[in-house]
């Protein structure tokens, strides 16, 4: 059993909080049954699992106890977690479908992880450019509930796809059957001139109330939706 601060597997999973060490070591971590039961049954690859000594979960994978104080210690959650699994940021294969979101500089990892599980509800891929949070941070984790270990991952690619925008643009419903692809930008920036104009079409969401616009990933969400019931699924 591991009872001390300066184990080194403790020390790895501190310095992954930050994206930085993530992309240092190509691992991530996930904390909590379910996260780590999620990525197991997805195929990810485990580095290493630490366990609540005090009440440790029924695993079939073999796990390392560890002090119930230190986990609290090292755990992003505020308190402990039964489990922590160290991850490789290897992506198992996934097959690409048609429908997808494609998400330029999306910075808040809620965000993030709440759009990855929109795309693994409507069957959708999920591409990230630069600048967007990282999928694999523990609150992007959190948000997608798992959801980003099942989705097909893919680098930003605008061109072709459909640009959604706040205002000005025609209404989703109008948007020709073909495309099936949606590019979404953050909140606060939009997207720039040069991303729209790689896109093939423009969309708008239209709003029936005051609100000025809708949440990124409330936008991406109706998207995929729409798509999907105009496509006869769902």
């Amino acid at each position: 059993m591991i009872t001390s601060r300066d184990n080194p597997k403790l020390k790895l999973v501190r310095k992954l909080a930050s994206r930085r060490q993530r992309d240092k070591a190509a691992v991530f971590l996930a904390e909590g049954e379910d996260l780590v039961e999620a990525a197991l049954e997805a195929g990810w690859e485990l580095d290493f699992a630490l366990v609540d000594a005090a009440r440790p979960p029924e695993f079939k994978v073999r796990a390392e106890q560890v002090a119930s104080h230190l986990l609290e210690e090292v755990s992003t959650l505020g308190h402990a977690p039964r489990v922590i699994g160290v991850f490789h940021t290897r992506r198992p294969e996934r097959e690409r479908p048609e429908l997808g979101l494609e998400l330029w500089r999306v910075g808040d990892p809620g965000n993030v992880g709440t759009l990855a599980r929109a795309c693994d509800a409507f069957g959708a891929y999920l591409a990230l450019s630069h600048g967007c949070a990282d999928p694999f941070g523990p609150k992007a984790l959190r948000a997608s509930t798992g959801s980003v270990f099942r989705v097909p991952l893919a680098d930003f690619d605008a061109s072709g796809a459909v640009a959604l925008l706040a205002h000005g643009a025609p209404p989703l419903s109008e948007l020709d059957p073909s495309h099936s692809r949606f590019v979404l930008g953050s909140e606060r920036e939009g997207l720039p001139q040069e991303v729209v104009a790689a896109c093939a079409a423009t969309a708008t969401i239209p709003l029936a109330g005051p609100a000025e616009s809708l949440n990124v990933a409330m936008a991406g969400t109706v998207a995929l939706y729409d798509w999907r019931r105009a496509h006869g699924a769902g």
